[in-house]
C-alpha cells in the first residue's frame, strides 16, 4: 500500500477496522486516521488501543454509510470489509463519497485461486467464483496485485482457533486433521482504485 499510496499526512480512512491493529500503524505518519466499525464490542477495544494517539478517531459505522463528510479521506484501507465484489456496491458507492481527487481506496480479500488456506477456502465457500470476483473489481475499474504470506501462530491452539472463525466447521476440521504445525501459507488481493 505504502508504494502505491503514502499516508504520510494524508488523511486515512480504516473501513471495517475491527479491534484497530492497523490504526496506530497508519497514526504513525498519517494527518489523521479514522477507524470505523460496525460492531460496538470491537469499537471499544479499538478506541482503547488508540487512545493515547491524539489524531486517530474510531466511530461506530458501516462501509454502506460511512460517518465521514464528502471528499474527506485521502487514503482508504478496507481489508476483509468489502467480500467477494458482488455484493458491495453500496460500500463502493460511499468509497466515492468520501475520498477526495487524488486519493486511493486499498481493498485487501482473500485469494482461493492460491495457497494451502486458498484450497481449504475453496472447499468451504464453493459458491465464491474467483472469475466472477476478477470481473467485478476489474469493470469497475480496480487494480489487483496478488501478495503471498504466511500465517504464523505461537501455538496450534491459536491456529486452529484462527481455521475455525474462517471456514465452515467440515471444512475446518478436514483442514486441521491434513495439516501440521503452527504455520500456513495464505494469498490475498490487494484491489486498489485511484480517484
Amino acid at each position: 500500500m505504502a508504494a502505491q499510496a503514502p499516508w504520510a499526512g494524508r488523511a486515512v480512512l480504516d473501513v471495517g477496522c475491527g479491534t484497530g491493529f492497523h490504526l496506530p500503524r497508519f497514526a504513525e505518519t498519517a494527518a489523521s486516521v479514522t477507524g470505523v466499525e460496525p460492531h460496538p464490542d470491537l469499537v471499544a477495544i479499538a478506541r482503547r488501543r488508540t487512545k493515547r494517539l491524539r489524531h486517530v478517531q474510531v466511530v461506530q459505522g458501516s462501509a454502506q454509510s460511512l460517518p465521514v463528510p464528502d471528499a474527506s479521506v485521502d487514503v482508504v484501507h478496507a481489508r476483509w470489509a468489502y467480500f467477494f465484489g458482488p455484493g458491495c456496491e453500496p460500500g463502493l458507492a460511499e468509497l466515492d463519497r468520501v475520498v477526495r481527487r487524488g486519493g486511493t481506496a486499498f481493498v485487501i480479500d482473500n485469494d482461493p485461486t492460491r495457497s494451502t488456506f486458498g484450497g481449504w477456502f475453496r472447499r468451504a465457500f464453493p459458491e465464491v467464483d474467483p472469475d466472477e470476483v476478477q470481473r467485478f473489481w476489474s469493470t469497475r475499474g480496480w487494480r489487483r496485485t496478488p501478495v503471498d504470506m504466511r500465517w504464523s501462530f505461537s501455538s496450534r491452539a491459536d491456529l486452529e482457533a484462527v481455521v475455525r472463525i474462517e471456514l465452515t466447521p467440515d471444512v475446518a476440521e478436514e483442514a486441521l486433521a491434513g495439516h501440521a504445525g503452527t504455520e500456513v501459507d495464505y494469498a490475498v488481493n490487494v484491489w486498489s482504485r485511484d480517484f
